[in-house]
Formats: C-alpha cells, sequence, structure tokens
C-alpha cells in the first residue's frame, strides 16, 4: 500500500538581542559556563522578569517576512515540565495568544503555511562529562548561560511533502531570518534548530497518521538524512502491519538513524497557564507600520533583482543571494559597475569570480566570506583589467588569489606582479611567426587538414607569451599567418 510523508517543522531561532529576553545578562557566545546568569535567568524565588523590548521589534520584523499577522494583544504563559537544564521548573513562552499567526512562505511554487511564531526563552544546556556511565559519562554539568536567551519558535503547518522540501525550507527560512537581522542562523553554535514531526498516511487519505518529533536537528543535510530515515522507518512498520508510537526520537549522526527519547506529551501534559509576573503586550497598528517600513529587501526580492536587472540566470542569483555576505559584496559591486554604466556581462563576469574561485577559496581556507580581504573596488577593477584587455584569464587568477589573501590596489598588484599583458601587436606578430617558423611538420599538418592542429599553434604563442596576451590578437594573428589548408 503506497503512502506520503507529512511534516511539519518547528525552528528554533535566537533573537539577535544583546540581553536575554527577561533580563539584562549577555548572550555573548562562547562565554564561561555560568558565566552570562543572574537571579531572573535562573528562576530564584522573588525575582521578576522584564520584557525585553527590542525582541518584540524583531519578532515583529520576522512575522512581517513571513506574511504573519501580527497580533494586537499578545501575552505570555508558563510552560510547565522538569528538566535539569531548566533551572524554573518552567518555561516562559506563548500559547494561546502567539505574537504571530496565520503566515506563509511559498517554497519551489509550493505554499508552506505558517501556523505561528511566537516569543519564548531558552533553557541551559546540560554538559556530559567524565569516562563512564550515559552518553559515556560519569556526571553531568549544567551550564545556564543559555537559560532566558530570547527565541521566536516557528511552527508550520503539516505542509511538506519530503525531505528536500523540508530542506529547502529551512534554508530559505534561515536566508530571510538573516537578511533581516533577526537571527544569525549559526547552525553550529545552535541559534538556528530544528525540530521535525513526521507522519505517514495512505496516499489521498484525509486523516494524519502518528506523527514522530525529531528533535533538535542543526545542519540542513542533517534534518534532510533525518527526515528520510524516518520516513523509511515508519513506511516499514506501516507496510508490516505495525503500529507508529508518537514519540520524541533523537537523530544521531554517525548511525545515521534515529533513536526513542521519550514518549510525545500534549498541550495538556505542560499545564500552561498565564505567567503571573508579565502583563500582556499591546501591539498598535503603528507600531507594526513603523517596523514594515523600515524592512529591508528579502532573498526573494534580492534574487529577481539580480536576473531581471543583470540577467543572471536564476541559478547564480539564487547561489549568491543564499549567502548574506557575499550578495551584499556583490551589491557593492553592483554599485560600482552602474556609475560606470557598465554592461550585464561585466555583472555576470563579477559573479562568477564570486562563484567559482572566491568560493572555492574560502572553502579550501575554511574561511567565512566576510573574512577574505578582497574589496568590492578592487574585484570591479580586476573585472575591468579583463574587459579593457590590460589582464589576461591567467594573470587574473593569480591577481585574485592575491587580493583574497591580502587585499591591495589592482593596478599596483598588476605592476608588482608582472601580470600585464602585452598589447604590442608587433611583439605579439613576432611571436606567431617564431611559433610557425619552428613548427614546420605541424604547419604541413594543418595544410592538409587537420585543423585541430591550430590549437598546437595557440598553445605555443601562449606558453611564449607566459600568457600575457590579449587571446584576441593572438588569434587574429594566427589566422594572418597560418597558411590555406590543401
Amino acid at each position: 500500500m503506497p503512502y506520503e510523508a507529512v511534516i511539519g517543522l518547528e525552528v528554533h531561532a535566537q533573537l539577535k538581542t544583546k540581553s536575554k529576553a527577561f533580563c539584562s545578562c549577555s548572550t555573548e557566545f562562547g562565554q564561561d559556563p555560568n558565566a552570562q546568569v543572574c537571579p531572573i535567568c535562573v528562576g530564584m524565588p522573588g525575582m521578576l522578569p522584564v520584557l525585553n523590548a527590542e525582541a518584540v521589534e524583531l519578532a515583529i520584523r520576522a512575522g512581517l517576512a513571513l506574511n504573519c499577522t501580527i497580533a494586537e494583544r499578545t501575552k505570555f504563559d508558563r510552560k510547565n515540565y522538569f528538566y535539569a537544564d531548566l533551572p524554573k521548573g518552567y518555561q516562559i513562552s506563548q500559547y494561546d495568544e502567539p505574537i504571530c499567526t496565520s503566515g506563509h512562505l511559498v517554497i519551489n511554487g509550493k505554499t508552506i503555511r505558517i501556523n505561528r511564531a511566537h516569543m519564548e526563552e531558552d533553557a541551559g544546556k546540560l554538559v556530559h562529562a567524565g569516562a563512564a556511565g550515559l552518553h559515556g559519562s560519569s556526571h553531568t554539568l549544567v551550564d545556564y548561560n543559555r537559560s532566558g536567551v530570547p527565541l521566536l519558535e516557528i511552527v508550520s503547518e503539516p505542509d511538506l511533502d519530503s525531505a528536500e522540501l523540508a530542506r529547502d525550507y529551512l534554508t530559505e527560512l534561515r536566508s530571510i531570518l538573516r537578511y533581516l537581522d533577526v537571527c544569525d542562523g549559526n547552525l553550529e553554535r545552535g541559534s538556528f534548530r530544528c525540530d521535525a514531526n513526521v507522519s505517514l498516511r495512505e496516499v489521498g487519505a484525509e486523516k494524519l497518521g502518528t506523527k514522530a518529533e525529531v528533535k533538535n536537528v542543526n545542519s540542513f543535510k542533517a534534518v534532510y538524512r533525518a527526515i528520510q530515515y524516518e520516513i523509511e522507518r515508519q513506511e516499514e512498520i506501516l507496510s508490516s502491519g505495525g503500529t507508529v508510537k508518537q514519540e520524541s526520537r533523537l537523530w544521531d549522526e554517525a548511525s545515521g538513524k534515529t533513536y526513542s527519547m521519550r514518549s510525545k506529551e500534549d498541550a495538556h501534559d505542560y499545564r500552561y497557564f498565564p505567567e503571573p509576573d508579565l502583563t500582556p503586550v499591546a501591539i498598535s497598528q503603528e507600531r507594526v507600520q513603523s517596523v514594515k517600513d523600515q524592512m529591508p529587501e528579502l532573498p526573494e526580492q534580492r534574487r529577481k533583482r539580480y536576473h531581471e536587472q543583470y540577467q543572471l540566470s536564476e541559478g547564480d542569483a539564487a547561489v549568491i543571494v543564499e549567502n548574506k555576505d557575499m550578495s551584499d559584496f556583490y551589491d557593492q559591486f553592483l554599485k560600482l559597475a552602474d556609475n560606470q554604466k557598465a554592461s550585464a556581462a561585466l555583472a555576470k563576469t563579477g559573479s562568477n569570480y564570486l562563484i567559482g574561485p572566491a568560493t572555492a577559496y574560502s572553502n579550501d581556507n575554511k574561511l567565512e566570506f566576510s573574512q577574505l580581504k578582497m574589496t568590492a573596488q578592487a574585484l570591479f577593477d580586476l573585472v575591468a583589467a579583463v574587459e579593457s584587455g590590460k589582464l589576461g584569464s591567467t594573470g587574473a587568477k593569480k591577481l585574485l588569489v592575491a587580493l583574497l589573501e591580502n587585499g591591495g590596489d589592482v593596478k599596483t598588484l598588476i605592476d608588482q606582479m608582472g601580470l600585464a599583458q602585452v598589447s604590442d601587436t608587433g611583439a605579439i606578430e613576432a611571436v606567431v611567426l617564431e611559433v610557425l617558423e619552428r613548427s614546420q611538420a605541424q604547419v604541413e599538418e594543418y595544410k592538409q587538414g587537420k585543423v585541430k592542429v591550430r590549437q598546437y599553434f595557440f598553445g605555443e604563442i601562449m606558453k611564449a607569451m607566459k600568457g600575457k596576451t590579449d587571446p584576441k590578437v593572438a588569434n587574429e594573428l594566427l589566422d594572418k599567418h597560418l597558411p590555406p589548408i590543401g
């Protein structure tokens, strides 16, 4: 019996504030354990939380970008459950009056509805230490630095039907949040993480199957693999007449499998009730409009601009836009090109350098794009030098590496590195004649119709000129002096 997958995603995005959701403790990553805690964020008796106003602004900004309705009134609730890294024994979250509702994103032509995006605080972090026991540990330590960090939980409807679509949805969502400067999207640090609810049902059926929730998957590759594994696991169970259990499962990257963590709780298990120490928040239309007026260009808008205004292919535009730092850099390059009334061909050449050699260099050297030394002005000058014939392709590759490593001025580096192309037609013609003179055997082959030999002549010319000649000029002079065929 054929089955179809039904997938919903819950994304926890850390809001990019300097202080925590309800106190003034820093949210900076990488500090010593428990160095960024206070009586409020570790839940000491009698301590009163104060809502971070910037976190509300960021949540509104994200909601608008996700086509959500922004609530005129929103409130906070206590979500009660016991876990060792939850210091208060409850989590301040939002239940029945979230700040953002009823949004959507269009991914690969398919509309993915967003049920809600609500604000909440993060829990702490357990660190398993030692050499024996659970997970190879003899004891467990608790770091509360993360406790109280503001999160936006973005909950999709179960509109996804494949691991590929889920991965693409997450990629676009992360890009949007980064372009908004709402979340840094760092998966390794856990500031963007995902829970996937996966179930199967018979093809064409209306009723949803029993879901399993795969918790805290922190890379796009892992999301794809975890969902794909879960689909196959559930299909095997159902095909053999078994029943899928509603539970939370963890993804193990090493084995490529999910394993049971605990039975899945329902809302009533959390015993939600309104947070008594925080008043409801009123959000005026004027406030929402003020945020809307300051919204930046989003990834989809930028992809469209690159494609329509600069004739980049949709694929190239998508690659550049996916990396915000690269896209911001490319916009600086385009501004220089526009000022020079440059053609779309120049814009295409610039994109090729970024997508190809610049990306390869950053990957090979394990660098973020923002860590590269080259400026947009330097890339523009390099492309202009190539377009004008001052710099050949071989020289351009050498110069680009130098710029990526150390930066610098293009004109100065061309002179220092001796990369300028020979523009003297007489000098090039002399080399062409010399190559033909010492290649008589190949000349005879060419005269007899072996036209592929022409590439040999061209290669010898470029070798003799050390790549410092305009290929177009070299080809024209070669055609001028080659004997007729036959």
